[in-house]
């Protein structure tokens, strides 16, 4: 009976919120698509702000270029342009800047950098390679003798091109990788062997099938939806094992997530929100894949995905210390069980909410100092697409926290009398029938 009832609890963690999405939607159209074309067509129109451009109406059709008859051949002319390779090098010289760039002054300073190539086919061969300075501290940065570097090498007519493109990087990134994993194995042991084993499942099932999928034109709802399921189940019964805690921790984590991800959705096509509140969203109506986004659907996946990890830590924590005091305490009632989850999530709450809440905030910091050096009044920021967006991803992430405590608690103390009772042995942390 009771193993009929978690799975009945965990099938409508998964259909409610399809049915109640699928009821919104036949009821009105959602704006975010009217907002996103609305946006692109305003985006296509722009030009006529521009008075260099006065006659930028005569251009709407593509049969007054002569020069481009057919799309496709505009195309084809890019065919015979070769690929370039990104090969690493070292800095050897920086010589002297040639002054202003060739388009009109567009680059502030051209080097001439004395490189070695260190792969690729010309790998420890000296050759100069260019650098384009345009005088913003965003996008430019200075090479030194000795740095390492990336460079794009384009064969042209037989001579190779070689532009700096960026610094090289990764390596650091991985020395710091190597020593996070180190760590795992040497403090969590076993536990920690099977941490990286689901962290590269999750980089696996978000980088070779999330993206992959949404690039195709699947609805990232319920691709999101499918792929959270495939983590939490298989994270949590990896860490925890197949036992009564990790079914509750599952039944909670999927619980709360869903409901987050519904209450953004629904809120956001009640104010209106985009999903167009990042220049990288807008590039996404232009990509030559020619995709057709849900960016609503987009905003959604996004939430859920930076919810699930702080939930999934709320729900195996909370699961794991209901289990630790039903085998301290094998006679406590099942109302006393609940209880004391319930006191453990909330002293979790508190700090996981300010997680959320934090790690959002943190990454707006230069758009808040923005807004406050101009002085913009309080009712004109928090009405922004781009803070509204933040807003909700935060509160919406958080309500899905707290919930997902009494779920998990709940689910823990009704499923309490699937184990048998057993005791806990003083010479191991494992305990024994």
């Amino acid at each position: 009976m009771k193993k009929r009832l978690v799975m009945i609890i965990l099938l409508l963690n998964l259909i409610i919120p399809y049915f109640i999405y699928s009821a919104h939607a036949e009821e009105a159209p959602s704006p975010f698509d009217s907002q996103s074309k609305l946006l692109a067509s305003e985006l296509d129109d722009d030009g006529e702000d521009f008075e260099e451009f006065e006659e930028f109406e005569e251009f709407d059709d593509f049969e007054e270029f002569e020069e481009f008859e057919t799309i496709d051949e505009f195309d084809n002319d890019f065919e015979d342009v070769p690929a370039d390779e990104i090969e690493r090098a070292r800095v050897i010289d920086v010589l002297p800047g040639d002054g202003p760039g060739l388009d009109e002054g567009f680059y502030e300073e051209i080097q001439t950098v004395r490189v070695e190539i260190l792969s690729g086919d010309q790998e420890g061969e000296e050759v100069e390679a260019i650098h384009t300075l345009t005088g913003n501290p965003g996008s430019d940065f200075e090479v030194e003798p000795g740095d390492r570097i990336l460079v794009s090498v384009i064969e042209i007519g037989g001579e190779s091109q070689v532009h700096i493109v960026e610094y090289e990087r990764d390596r650091t990134i991985y020395i710091v990788l190597a020593l996070f994993v180190v760590l795992l194995i040497l403090l969590g042991g076993l536990k920690g062997l099977k941490t990286i084993l689901t962290l590269a499942l999750t980089l696996f099932l978000l980088l070779r099938v999330l993206i992959p999928g949404l690039l195709a034109g699947y609805s990232p709802i319920l691709m999101t939806i499918l792929i959270s399921l495939i983590i939490t189940v298989v994270t949590i019964l990896t860490v925890g094992g197949r036992n009564i805690k990790s079914i509750a921790a599952i039944i909670g984590v999927l619980g709360g997530v869903l409901i987050s991800g519904l209450i953004a959705y629904i809120v956001g096509n009640q104010i209106n929100l985009t999903g167009l509140s990042g220049q990288e969203a807008m590039m996404l109506m232009y990509i030559p894949q020619n995709v057709d986004f849900n960016f609503g659907g987009l905003l959604f996946a996004g939430i859920i995905m930076g919810a699930l990890g702080a939930v999934m830590d709320v729900g195996m924590s909370i699961a794991s210390a209901m289990e630790e005091i039903r085998m301290a305490d094998p006679t406590i009632s099942t109302k006393r069980l609940i209880l004391s989850g319930m006191n453990v999530g909330k002293d979790i709450m508190g700090t996981m909410a300010n997680t959320l809440i934090l790690a959002y905030i943190g990454s707006m910091i230069p758009l808040l100092l923005l807004f406050t050096a101009y002085q913009e009044p309080f009712i004109s920021i928090i009405n922004m697409n781009v803070i509204a967006t933040e807003v909700i991803r935060a509160l919406a992430g958080s309500v899905g926290l707290i919930l997902s405590i009494p779920l998990t608690a709940v689910s823990a103390g009704l499923l309490r009398d699937k184990l048998k009772p057993q005791k806990v042995s003083l010479t191991s942390d494992q305990p024994t029938e």
